[in-house]
Formats: C-alpha cells, sequence, structure tokens
C-alpha cells in the first residue's frame, strides 16, 4: 500500500486527543486545524519554487517563492474542518468544494454538490478527514481527473487499509498522506479504532 503516514511527535499527540471521546467539539475544531498545518507541511514539501531577489532592511539577497499554485477541495462537510489550516498555510490557495454524502446502509457516497476552480497545473490537495472504504474519495479523485487535475495529494488524519487499497488500485498517480494507517473496517464501515464521525465530532451533531 502507498501512503506516507507522517511520524512527527506532534501528530502522535494531536491524534490521540482527538481520537479522545471526551474532546468537546470547540476543542476538536482546534486540534483538527493544527493537525492539518502538520499534514499540509508534509503534503507539500516537494512542491517546487522559483528564485528571485528580494531586498531586506540591510540589502538585496536571493529568496523563493512557490512556482506552482494550490487548490484545496474539501470534501463536504468533515473536510470543512481541514480548510481553515490550508488557507492561513496558502494564502492564494483558490478552493473549491465536492459534496459526498454517505448512505448509512449501503455506505455508498451520494454526490449532491460540486463546484471547483481552474485547475491546470496546479498542486490539489483533497482535504478528506476520514478514509475509510475509499469511495468517497475515488468519486471525489474521479471529479478532478476530469476537471484537469494531474497532481492531487488526499490528505487524511485516519485511513484503513481498506480505502488506501482502493485509492490505490484505481489512481495510483494520488499520493495519501496520513496521520495513521488504522486497522481497518467494522461492519458498518467505520475505522478502528478511528475516532468516531468526524463531522459529527466537529460540529457537535452526533448523539450524547
Amino acid at each position: 500500500m502507498q501512503i506516507e503516514v507522517v511520524q512527527h511527535p506532534l501528530v502522535k499527540h494531536i491524534l490521540t486527543r482527538l481520537r479522545d471521546a471526551s474532546t468537546e467539539p470547540a476543542q476538536f475544531r482546534a486540534l483538527a486545524r493544527q493537525l492539518t498545518l502538520l499534514l499540509a507541511v508534509e503534503a507539500t514539501r516537494d512542491l517546487p519554487v522559483r528564485e528571485h531577489t528580494v531586498q531586506t532592511p540591510l540589502e538585496p539577497t536571493k529568496g523563493h517563492s512557490l512556482a506552482q499554485p494550490i487548490v484545496a477541495v474539501p470534501i463536504l462537510r468533515a473536510g470543512l474542518g481541514m480548510l481553515e489550516a490550508i488557507t492561513e498555510l496558502f494564502t492564494e490557495v483558490r478552493v473549491g468544494y465536492i459534496g459526498l454524502e454517505r448512505d448509512e446502509v449501503t455506505a455508498v457516497a451520494r454526490a449532491y454538490y460540486c463546484k471547483l476552480p481552474p485547475i491546470g497545473e496546479s498542486r490539489v490537495l483533497l482535504l478528506d478527514p476520514m478514509l475509510a472504504t475509499g469511495g468517497s474519495a475515488a468519486q471525489a479523485v474521479e471529479v478532478l481527473v476530469n476537471a484537469g487535475a494531474r497532481d492531487i495529494v488526499h490528505i487524511c488524519v485516519v485511513a484503513a487499509p481498506e480505502g488506501v487499497r482502493l485509492l490505490n488500485e484505481r489512481f495510483p498517480q494520488v499520493r495519501i498522506v496520513a496521520a495513521s494507517l488504522d486497522r481497518g473496517l467494522n461492519d458498518r464501515k467505520f475505522i478502528l479504532p478511528g475516532l468516531g464521525d468526524f463531522g459529527d465530532r466537529l460540529y457537535g451533531t452526533g448523539a450524547r
């Protein structure tokens, strides 16, 4: 399986707090933002840069700026919890949205919304915190590829082997960057040990 699991100690620390069932929504949102910042740095480590001269208060010096534009595409709704960190890191990022809703009986995602900016040669950061069966991610990647995307990185918090395998098989060119590769899925297609329903925990909409 092709997946990059970020091993930074702070990633492990934040992920543990996200897993904790006692973490309240406000803290969960803050932790999700912090973790996304760390994952995004890893997902963009290989971005090309261009060299140019900049004037410091004392003298000119050589500097660098990003040479490839960034497009961020959260999968609604849970992916929205990762978006703020990306817009903070990349102030000129363009943002698209893909809406996929999971059927709780079949676990198959249904598309209900799609709005994308021009993609061109951009690095596309697909934001979806839970890579479970891989069905939603594969649907979203297919939409992006049809829109012209050629450089896609899927950033997730937790991934299951089943989802990684599906995405690897269908779209081997897509990089997966995650905080953890978990054990697998239960009979309801939830990741184990996982951290529950990310969207519900993010917005406080789950059962109490």
